[in-house]
């Protein structure tokens, strides 16, 4: 083993796919002989020094991660605050940093994330401690600054769309005597990327999805109201497909569910469809069905995307390359260079350019009444939902996942007081 370690972890909501990132990672950097540790859920287990010996482990078995969803190091969803602020927690993560000789760390998420992989970089740098630190990609949101499209999202996408489509074909049968509004809530808080992927389940315009809510867009509920009705009155049924971070005109979540607030800040939210479906109801008078799918769209490996297996992958590759080229505080980007043949490739890109910045969907792919998606945004979903990933099957018909042994790591330093 070459002298230092890699410290790899794994931040936010999983998806179908960021274990085959974590596997590329652990196969990339056993190629070049670097020893390769995981946090146990994520930052927190790098402050415990709860960290996992990937060693242990076999080839068969870090192989099968590629196919495995969820996430198998465990995950976190904790905000560290600035370097001033939470100085006494980055002083203890340098302490655990240095007992195990760890000179690359790599931190696979969303923007919370790059904005804590950017602040250990810096850490690092202040210390003078010899650290090369990555920011991995990783969300179903698709909201990452600068990368094309994120590892996690093609397969939500893949799964959205196919969802909406076998929806709605059951909503077309039963409409007559039952159903005739059905509401499909995505994930998005302001962005709304996966509910606009759910626009590729239909062509024309009495195909479903036939309203598309966006957070990009203002929610008027007279305005939905009376689209519902038109649909409904044309088509013989409506589907509609909504984001659960729409917002009215002044900024207030439709689906706030007074929850206060995760530890990231943000407000939990939930039951859009719901209450959606209940206005539908009490005011058109329609029988209506909703759907959260919530875990299902992301942890979906069954129908996961090869473009997206693929480039979670690439990124988890080319994080360990740019690591070991000591490339510090960047993170592998995708890069589109053509939509129809589909061609991308990867790039470093500066961890402070997609640290706490928010890709939102573009005017131009939004339709002009607000309720679909244009030709641009097609051309854009399209091709990251292409293709089947491998899936191997056992003889009860359910997939072959694998559960790592996650051995863990002698500990050096005393215990972390938390708080």
């Amino acid at each position: 083993m070459s002298k230092g370690t890699l410290l790899y972890a794994q931040s936010g909501g999983v998806t179908a796919v960021i274990n085959a990132t974590a596997s590329a990672v652990i196969s990339a950097a056993r190629a070049k002989g670097i020893k390769v540790l995981a946090a146990r859920n994520g930052i927190l287990g790098a402050l415990r020094e709860d960290l996992i010996d990937t060693t242990k482990e076999s080839a068969a078995a870090i192989a099968a991660l590629a196919h495995t969803p969820g996430g198998a190091f465990g995950s976190c969803r904790y905000k560290l605050k600035s370097l001033e602020a939470d100085r006494g927690k980055y002083e203890r993560l340098l302490e655990v940093l240095r007992a195990h000789d760890v000179r690359w760390f790599l931190y696979n998420g969303g923007n919370d994330s790059a904005d804590t992989a950017w602040k250990v970089s810096q850490l690092a740098k202040a210390f003078d401690y010899d650290l090369t630190c990555i920011g991995v990609p990783k969300t179903i949101d698709n909201d990452l600054a600068v990368t094309d499209t994120c590892p996690g999202f093609g397969s939500a996408a893949k799964y959205t769309a196919v969802s909406v489509r076998e929806a709605a074909l059951d909503v077309a049968a039963m409409a007559e005597t039952s159903t005739k509004v059905f509401v499909y809530e995505a994930m998005g808080r302001h962005a709304g990327w996966l509910a606009a992927a759910a626009g590729l389940a239909g062509q024309g315009p009495d195909d479903a999805p036939h309203i598309i809510l966006l957070p990009e867009r203002a929610y008027d509920e007279a305005a939905f109201l009376a689209k519902v009705k038109q649909v409904v009155e044309r088509v013989g049924h409506c589907v509609v497909v909504a984001s659960e971070g729409i917002q009215t005109a002044d900024g207030t979540f439709v689906a706030d569910a007074g929850g206060g607030k995760d530890s990231f800040g943000h407000t939990q939210l939930g039951g859009v469809a719901s209450q959606l479906a209940a206005r539908v109801k009490d005011t058109l008078g329609y029988k209506v069905h909703w759907t959260l799918p919530d875990y299902l769209q992301r942890s979906a490996r069954h129908i996961a995307s090869k473009t997206d297996w693929e480039q979670a992958q690439a990124v988890g590759k080319a994080a360990v390359q740019f690591a070991l080229k000591g490339h510090n505080a960047v993170m592998p980007v995708i890069v589109r260079s053509s939509d129809t043949p589909y061609r991308w490739k990867i790039e470093a890109a500066p961890l402070h350019k997609v640290a706490n910045h928010e890709k939102k969907m573009p005017a131009g792919f939004i339709r002009k009444d607000g309720f679909g998606i244009t030709a641009k945004a097609r051309a854009y979903l399209s091709p990251l939902i292409k293709g089947e990933a491998p899936l191997p099957y056992g003889a009860d018909g359910l997939p072959k996942y694998v559960t790592l042994k996650n051995v863990g790591v002698k500990k050096k330093l005393p215990a972390w007081q938390e708080g």
